[in-house]
């Protein structure tokens, strides 16, 4: 009988070393090596091994058959929206967030919510009783919904096998543990292993699979960066746990378009929708405050009007401050940059502070043009109208570029009831569109200064 061994392997990107490292020279993490038991190769024991293995051959793409699979509609707009259209069969989603954010209280009502449907929900974390208390809260039946406590992959799959369900959560891949592998739950090896086996299930039953998993410190999934690669769809669901709006965010999807989002609105009974967050995302005010620009942008196939605020303030220290939330504090500082040197604004000694409303974190370059704007407009002391948004990639020399999808942004400011915005010049219009809101073109950043102060 071979003897097992022990490795040391590191769990944030499941290298393997010989000995303990302080640093892991793969990642550059400290103190995330640990010691795992190797055990010699054994036949799998789980319940969905192949029993005989055919003999495959290579096709021509040409005489590939061509599958249509319907999608399993949920009543959650937002969440078919992020997955592409629905729920796709055989899929396996991996879902993480911050603990607390309400991962598990999202799928339960949407699950509950699926009438039609044999749902297995498995749960390694919580007890059937505390589940139970937070459907009472959300207050939906479901007739054949199961509940089952465990985390032995070979008992879950047991169950599964007598059920035969439609859909299947894990909460969470963290807990769950196979025979095949000695190392603790949690550990690399455990969730590598157990995350394979559930997607060899999905794969030969036809059967989704919803993955809840944790997070680290650093905001990134827990467990191998490989996890990532195995599953069909990864999203992001974020938030901050003081206010009452969520986002889900498709960061990988095999069956539709990356990065698109869905909102939520934390309420008593559950998370509720929210079918038009540019209105949320938008603060309602009695008067034109000064350093607020309103910026049209684009989060997946989704138009969003945001609300940029800005606050210039003459610096108390030596060193002036530069703090961003929700937008890449680099991209501030270029564009700080850029006002000092093209436009001769003075903000060597000004601390500068920039927010994006509704607690979003937007990666598009086209919301420069109204950072720049808000920027100007808290460093002159002077409001912009509050009926105008702005579209636009400001360059290191001052220059206003092009954005894409423009039509999409100006016929979102239109359905809000805005009344011009500003874009740049070298943006091509649809001739056959007709828009009802007034569009000014702008090349640079000095005529943009005239125009509005």
């Amino acid at each position: 009988m071979a003897k097992s061994k022990t490795t040391f392997v590191c769990q944030h990107c499941g290298a393997e070393s010989a000995k303990w490292q302080g640093k892991c020279s793969s990642c550059n993490s400290w103190n995330s090596f640990v010691e795992e038991i190797v055990s010699p190769k054994q036949q799998s024991k789980t319940v969905w091994k192949e029993e005989q293995r055919t003999t495959q051959h290579a096709l021509p793409l040409n005489e590939v058959s061509e599958v249509k699979t319907e999608r399993i509609q949920s009543t959650d707009q937002e969440l078919n929206r992020v997955l592409g259209g629905g729920i796709v069969p055989g899929s396996v989603i991996l879902v993480a967030g911050e603990p607390g954010i309400g991962k598990s209280t999202l799928f339960l009502q949407d699950t509950l919510a699926m009438s039609s449907c044999t749902i297995l929900y498995v749960s390694g974390e919580e007890s059937l009783q505390q589940i139970k208390l937070r459907a009472d809260r959300i207050g939906i039946k479901h007739e054949h919904f199961y509940l089952f406590n465990a985390t032995q992959t070979e008992d879950i799959f047991r169950e599964i096998k007598q059920l035969k369900p439609q859909l299947v959560v894990i909460d969470s891949i963290q807990t769950l543990e196979t025979g095949t592998i000695e190392s603790a739950p949690g550990s690399v090896s455990q969730v590598r292993e157990c995350t394979a086996e559930i997607i060899r299930f999905a794969k030969e039953t036809h059967t989704p699979v919803f993955i809840i998993g944790h997070i680290t410190k650093e905001g990134t999934i827990a467990g191998p960066k490989v996890l990532e690669h195995m599953v069909d769809v990864v999203l992001q669901f974020e938030g901050d746990r003081h206010y009452a709006y969520r986002i889900i965010r498709a960061t990988k999807n095999r069956f539709g378009a990356a990065h698109e989002l869905g909102i939520y609105e934390m309420v008593e009974n559950g998370l509720r929708e929210v079918s038009n967050p540019s209105e949320i995302l938008i603060t309602q005010k009695e008067e034109n405050l000064s350093g607020i620009a309103i910026a049209a942008t684009m989060e997946g196939a989704r138009p969003l009007l945001i609300e940029v605020q800005a606050l210039v303030t003459q610096a108390v220290y030596g060193t002036p401050q530069r703090t961003a939330n929700g937008f890449d504090l680099r991209r501030l500082q270029l564009l700080l940059a850029v006002l000092e040197k093209r436009g001769g604004f003075h903000f060597a000694m000004k601390d500068v502070f920039l927010n994006i409303a509704g607690g979003l974190r937007i990666e598009d370059p086209a919301i420069d043009l109204a950072v720049l704007c808000a920027l100007l407009s808290s460093y002159e002391d002077r409001p912009l109208q509050a009926t105008c948004c702005f579209i636009g990639e400001v360059g290191l020399s001052g220059e206003i570029r092009a954005v894409n999808r423009i039509e999409q942004r100006i016929a979102e400011a239109e359905k809000l009831g805005f009344e011009k915005i500003y874009m740049s010049g070298y943006n091509k219009l649809n001739a056959a569109s007709k828009h009802k809101i007034e569009i000014t073109m702008v090349n640079k950043i000095e005529g943009l200064y005239h125009m509005l102060f």
